[in-house]
């Protein structure tokens, strides 16, 4: 085999992997970053301004390490579910979002999830912890890539769910008194 054939046949390997690992990112959304409608975390206010115009923004009402502004939107989609959204940002970056929605709709936000952040780590319906002689049952969710991670909680009697999506040490932080 010539020294050409040798570099042409290697090239061609190189770019076989280039391409196959193309396509697993591609089809892998919980390598991506945790984003809603478009607003990823590590975005700036500025892009939460441009894919939510109705936010409204103004600094955290107290002090935290974790955050120092917020934005909050009240009538927003998301998979086709109507929602609230609060972003949660530090030194400009958005460090973490809590979306909030109605408990009716839960199915079709775990199937919009599951379609954008791949498939969960971690999913139960459990008994209620805090009652559980009641038989109340919360569903629970759980994403994870590096340093961020994304948790659904339902408790399945209530009117309200929640998805929060933070980065790093904010869920330990944002409320700790200083």
């Amino acid at each position: 085999m010539s020294q050409g054939a040798s570099a042409e046949g290697r090239s061609t390997r190189r770019s076989s992997r280039v391409v196959v690992l193309a396509a697993f990112l591609a089809a892998t959304p919980a390598l991506a970053a945790y984003d809603i409608n478009g607003v990823a975390l590590g975005a700036h206010e500025k892009e939460i301004k441009k894919a939510f115009p109705s936010a409204f923004c103004k600094p955290l009402e107290w002090a935290s390490r974790a955050a120092d502004r917020r934005c909050d939107d009240a009538k927003i989609a998301v998979g086709g579910v109507d929602a609230r959204i609060t972003f949660y940002l530090r030194k400009d970056v958005i460090q973490a979002f809590d979306l909030r929605f109605d408990t009716k709709d839960l199915d079709a936000m775990v199937k919009f999830l599951k379609s954008h952040y791949g498939a969960p780590l971690a999913e139960a319906k459990e008994v209620s912890q805090k009652d559980p002689k009641s038989g109340k049952q919360v569903y629970k969710a759980r994403w994870e890539a590096g340093n961020d991670r994304a948790v659904l909680v339902s408790q399945l009697e209530q009117k309200r769910s929640q998805l929060t999506v933070s980065r790093g040490d904010f869920e330990e932080e944002i409320y700790r008194v200083r």
